[in-house]
């Protein structure tokens, strides 16, 4: 069993098993696999292990942020998607646990359509990385490997 306290839970909401085929120009070709191998070789240099899933039911997500907190693991690196603008759910489920959760966007929602501006997420997440595409993810387990 892996030790809580190098466990990092990566956490992808609707649509993102799309990754590498859905909207290439505003995601990326990375698949959600390739980002997966990427945090796994980065991970092993930090000495932490990620647990990535992926789940387009916001329920899943919920139970999961639960798990981590129950299970005070370091950390969760979140990509809510589009729940990121609708899920107050998913704001109280973070608030509610103490573990430290950073969102990660893989575009600048701020770029994108006005109803994209508003994330539920970023009030009670320690950090915000936007923008950066797959980069970003590396960069929040970066941080994570810090708390």
């Amino acid at each position: 069993m892996t030790d809580a306290s190098t466990l990092v839970y990566v956490l992808n909401g609707p649509n993102l098993n799309l990754l590498g085929t859905r909207e290439p120009e505003v995601y990326g070709h990375d698949t959600l696999d390739d980002i997966a191998m990427m945090l796994e070789d980065r991970a092993a240099t930090l000495g932490l292990t990620i647990d990535l899933r992926q789940s387009n039911h916001e329920g899943h997500l919920i139970d999961w942020l639960h798990e981590a907190g129950s299970r005070e693991i370091r950390a969760v690196i979140l990509n809510a998607g589009a729940l990121t603008h609708t899920s107050i759910a998913l704001h109280d489920a973070i608030k509610g646990v103490p573990v430290p959760v950073i969102e990660v966007h893989l575009s600048n929602p701020h770029a994108r359509e006005e109803f994209r501006h508003k994330s539920w997420i970023a009030p009670v997440a320690r950090a915000t990385i936007a923008g950066l595409g797959p980069l970003g993810y590396v960069l929040a387990l970066d941080a994570a490997a810090t708390f």
